[in-house]
């Protein structure tokens, strides 16, 4: 399915997501946003079918951030910009939606993830990454602070100290650096990185898609919450899982030593 600067492709249980503007880079319009909306809209349509979301970028890039070709064109001369406008009107919704998908969410980093797109990139459960990909807080080279999330991200992810200075510097975090510090989860070659995301998201569209989900929840609120609190959610949160015919079949592949055949229900 082709939408404005997006495609979605669903292989089985399994949704590929692609930034696909590569004259840019896969930078960020509201149009892309638009599209990107849409094609969430056509995963909730078939959420009992998908079970896992691949999040890449088509072409040589992950997401080079905000697209500003043409930005101020419109602008009256001596005109202020509300930067956070866009931000509250066209991101937020979507970075929201990412946050409460009902699957995993695996991003594949296959270049640069600059901005907005490395905030992108940290949305996933599981973070993959090309050797040659990089990551870039980016705002600091245009005069504009980190944002979508990345200002809460990046210190929950790597510490204070590394996302402070990230954000002051403006500097390039190889891959493999960024495998080090904690950043991301695995680092392939390039040649093999997709083949590499679509063996895990396989391996976890076949698991229990309503206890990943809760998996999701649980780590998504854990940093905000008291550790009363905390095991009240995870009280609730197997209750919900225990419910489900997933958890069923879970023990009887278990105790009859054979795989579980996980139907997400």
């Amino acid at each position: 399915m082709q939408f404005k600067h997006v495609t979605l492709d669903i292989d089985g249980s399994v949704a590929v997501l692609k930034f696909d503007h590569q004259e840019v880079m896969n930078a960020i319009s509201m149009d892309l946003l638009g599209g990107l909306s849409e094609a969430l809209d056509a995963i909730e349509d078939r959420r009992d079918e998908v079970r896992c979301v691949v999040l890449t970028g088509a072409g040589r890039a992950f997401c080079a951030g905000a697209n500003l070709q043409g930005r101020n064109k419109s602008a009256k001369p001596g005109a202020r910009t509300n930067a956070g406008a866009s931000l509250e009107i066209g991101y937020h919704p979507i970075l929201r939606r990412l946050r409460y998908l009902h699957c995993p969410i695996v991003t594949a980093v296959n270049g640069v993830a600059a901005g907005a797109g490395m905030s992108f990139a940290l949305m996933g459960d599981m973070i993959l990454c090309a050797r040659s990909s990089y990551f870039l807080q980016a705002f600091r080279r245009i005069g504009l602070v980190p944002d979508c999330g990345s200002s809460w991200l990046l210190p929950r992810l790597v510490g204070k100290a590394r996302a402070v200075e990230l954000s002051l510097m403006g500097e390039k975090l190889p891959a493999e650096k960024a495998l080090e510090w904690g950043l991301v989860n695995r680092v392939h070659d390039d040649a093999v990185l997709m083949d590499e995301t679509m063996k895990l998201a396989r391996d976890l569209a076949a698991g229990p898609t309503i206890a990943l989900s809760l998996i999701r929840k649980l780590y998504w609120d854990s940093p905000e919450n008291s550790f009363e609190e905390q095991l009240n959610l995870e009280v609730q949160s197997q209750r919900i899982a225990g419910a489900a015919d997933d958890f069923k079949e879970g023990v009887s592949a278990f105790l009859e030593k054979r795989p579980a055949k996980f139907k997400g229900k």
